[in-house]
């Protein structure tokens, strides 16, 4: 079996707070999350063959999640089940202010301790591209892991795409997080990053943020995502802004990045086009296309729940 996309990373639980009691203790609904996860489901449901490598425990958040990407799709070979290691949670609530936080129980979780030595190399010989972000960079043994994975993948001549999805109370430090984010943009073909991750790292607003990835990191093409604005694309021979979706009413924002990710590079892999000679059309009708994907998605909650379907897309573009 030929694969599209193959990708390494988390695959959790993301408790999103529904109420609170008079105490202020959350009631909360549990929804399958992982950015790569998102991601592949996206890709899976939009017609591509995907597969996912990662560690999730012997737990029944475990089973569920499994389960969970098999009914997405997305092939589950390259899932290791841990004995010694729960399954990673995500807790997220929203302060006075209505501005959410997130906490994690992962000390460590079981996405945090794959080792290389685990994962099912040939999924990657089978694929056309690989995917990972920073989330399995912020421990060990899964940063060895991912090294090795992207030098394999690299050497292997597949196309490598990347999404830092910055989440800062994981790092140690953020001197730390930053050392990571930007050895991943050294390592991509492709890129997708947020506003608010090119500000962490450089200091710069989007569009400029796209201009200086693209002259520095060796990147074929970057797409920076501005939340409920838009998307600024570059590459060598087009550059640009796409608005968002318009008329979304937005309920959960959670996985729309991940979303739209996955859609970008479904829309890149149906041009038969290098990143690098993509033009103006074809980059503008690409983030068109996953603008349109994840504003729908966030009109539903959760994460791998939310991808709408392609009649649904075409529909609404």
């Amino acid at each position: 079996m030929m694969i599209d996309v193959v990708a390494l990373g988390e695959l959790l639980i993301d408790f999103t707070t529904v109420s609170a009691d008079k105490d202020g203790y959350p009631t909360m609904a549990a929804h399958p999350g992982g950015a790569p996860a998102n991601f592949l489901a996206t890709l899976s449901k939009l017609g591509a063959k995907t597969a996912l490598l990662g560690k999730v425990g012997d737990d029944t958040f475990g089973k569920l999640l499994i389960q969970t990407l098999q009914n997405a799709e997305v092939c589950t070979d390259g899932l290791v089940v841990a004995q010694d290691f729960f399954t990673t949670l995500a807790f997220v609530t929203l302060d006075e202010k209505g501005n959410r936080e997130f906490a994690f129980a992962r000390k460590p979780g079981a996405d945090t301790q794959i080792t290389f030595d685990e994962l099912n190399l040939s999924l990657i010989d089978k694929a056309k591209v690989f995917h990972f972000g920073t989330l399995s960079l912020t421990n060990q043994p899964a940063r060895e892991a991912t090294c090795k994975a992207v030098a394999y993948a690299k050497e292997k001549g597949k196309l490598i795409t990347y999404d830092p999805n910055l989440r800062k109370p994981l790092w140690n430090n953020l001197d730390e997080a930053k050392e990571q984010l930007l050895w991943g943009l050294n390592q991509a073909d492709v890129v997708k990053i947020s506003d608010d991750e090119v500000d962490f790292l450089f200091g710069l607003d989007a569009e400029k943020g796209a201009e200086y990835i693209l002259q520095n990191y060796g990147v074929k093409v970057v797409f920076v995502t501005c939340g409920a604005k838009g998307c600024y694309y570059a590459n060598a021979k087009a550059k640009g802004f796409v608005p968002a979706l318009e008329g979304v009413k937005a309920i959960d924002t959670t996985g729309a990045g991940d979303i739209f990710g996955g859609s970008a590079v479904w829309k890149l892999l149906k041009t038969e086009k290098a990143p690098e000679i993509l033009d103006e059309k074809d980059l503008q009708e690409t983030v068109r296309f996953a603008c349109g994907v994840a504003g729908l998605s966030t009109t539903r909650m959760g994460g791998i729940s939310s991808i709408p379907d392609y009649e649904q897309i075409i529909k609404v573009l």
